[in-house]
């Protein structure tokens, strides 16, 4: 049985993880303090959360630079180690994919269970990093071998490059119907523009129709009338092959999305921890499969930018994400689960 980890920020974790799960040759046990998602294919285990009542700088969350999140004497940190503890003492795990905590790696190779960290992009090259990344027996890598960051070279040496994707992967594609449209997809993980940044955007592209999907803003008197607030979206593939041009994040999950539906794109990395976003919009950059933007761009900007999405088109993506990740990430993983 492979146990898999499954980090609470976000949903693209957990998109991950049921991609792989459903494809995996092996029983898939899931570990997240995140919702179980609907299509999850085995046993889900719901961890306690271990942020509430935390203070930073109080309860030494980081040992000292040495890990990234143990809260000392916290009652939802212990009991959600006590959980994770007794799926590995339990003797039925094979294996832990961790996505993502290196304190979750370190719990499972504590327990004597082989570990396969899932890499993310950026300067990882942190204390609790190289330990985690250390003392894994793999990386798991969704993205290509070519977009991989300056790692050291028993990183390299470990990686599994599957290339990116995700839970659309396989779904068919339509030819968009939505003429000069935006969607501008947008994840829970956090967002650097605001409201009033997107009204401005779409008031300065009177040509193009904008449909925004992620956290819900009430609709006013003063949105341009191509403005339209989809709220939270549970499935946006439709509203993705509907779309001309995709405007979105530099999420792994964001990315593999896009790609799987093969549509032009404008990129904006959002900031995030060790420049993760950066990387890979560097990397897209670099293989020019789509426009990228180091920041929102100004209202004058838009126009500019959404062209160039359409020029550069969207059959690139296919270097990124042949749609054939997710089982070479699940093969990988069920190999090393039966050694």
């Amino acid at each position: 049985m492979i146990a898999y980890y499954a980090h609470h920020h976000g949903s693209g974790h957990r998109h991950r993880a049921t991609a792989i799960a459903r494809c995996a040759g092996v029983p898939v046990i899931g570990l997240s303090s995140g919702p179980e998602p609907q299509d999850w294919p085995g046993a889900w285990v719901a961890l306690p959360d271990d942020a509430a009542d935390v203070d930073p700088a109080r309860d030494d969350v980081t040992a000292r630079g040495h890990l990234h999140w143990v809260p000392v004497d916290n009652p939802g940190h212990r009991a959600r180690m006590h959980a994770i503890g007794s799926v590995l003492a339990s003797g039925e795990v094979a294996l832990l994919v961790s996505d993502v905590s290196v304190e979750v790696s370190l719990l499972a190779r504590l327990h004597g269970v082989p570990v396969v960290a899932v890499a993310q992009p950026g300067d990882r090259r942190d204390p609790a990093h190289l330990l985690g990344y250390g003392i894994a027996s793999a990386l798991l890598a969704p993205w290509p071998r070519r977009s991989a960051p300056g790692w050291p070279r028993d990183w390299q040496d470990k990686a599994l490059h599957v290339g990116g994707f995700s839970r659309f992967d396989g779904r068919p594609r339509t030819a968009p119907s939505g003429g000069r449209s935006v969607l501008l997809l947008w994840g829970s993980g956090g967002i650097d523009v605001d409201p009033d940044g997107i009204r401005a955007a779409a008031a300065a592209t009177p040509g193009w129709r904008w449909r925004v999907a992620g956290p819900r803003v009430p609709a006013t008197e003063g949105d341009p009338a191509n403005l339209t607030w989809l709220g939270w979206v549970a499935d946006p593939w439709r509203e993705l092959v509907d779309a001309a041009v995709v405007v979105t994040h530099a999420g792994q999950n964001a990315v593999a999305e896009v790609a799987a539906a093969r549509r032009p794109a404008v990129v904006i990395p959002q900031r995030r921890p060790f420049d993760e976003q950066h990387a890979t919009a560097g990397a897209l950059a670099a293989a020019r499969l789509c426009a990228v933007a180091p920041a929102w761009p100004a209202a004058a900007d838009w126009a500019g930018a959404l062209d160039e999405a359409e020029r550069v088109g969207g059959d690139g993506w296919s270097a990124w994400s042949d749609g054939q990740g997710a089982q070479r990430a699940a093969a990988e993983l069920t190999a090393l689960a039966r050694r």
